[in-house]
């Protein structure tokens, strides 16, 4: 049994199928035309008008904020790691010889 693949869609296609939408044509027609799920249409309409420069980023691309806050994760745990590193060492040579 041969399993299905699942289809992807470049961000160039999901932007013209919801701007088609945008300009009148209904939702159901479009999707219908372009052979996609009518839902899987209206989150792409969601997501395009929630953020239209920052929508369909691709695969492996971070929008803006999200790329920020994984660089500021990265830098909280090298932070992190540092201050235990500190207080470990301070422990050690803070212990006076018997």
């Amino acid at each position: 049994m041969a399993s299905e693949q699942r289809k992807k869609y470049d961000s160039e296609f999901k932007t013209g199928a919801v701007k088609l939408v945008l300009n009148g044509q209904s939702l159901s027609e479009v999707a219908r035309d372009l052979d996609l799920n009518r839902s899987m249409l209206a989150r792409w309409k969601r997501e395009y008008l929630k953020d239209q420069k920052g929508s369909f980023p691709g695969k492996g691309n971070l929008r803006p904020e999200d790329e920020e806050l994984r660089e500021l994760k990265r830098r909280l745990r090298d932070v992190t790691e540092e201050r235990d590193i500190l207080k470990k060492a301070l422990a050690i040579f803070s212990k006076q010889p018997k």
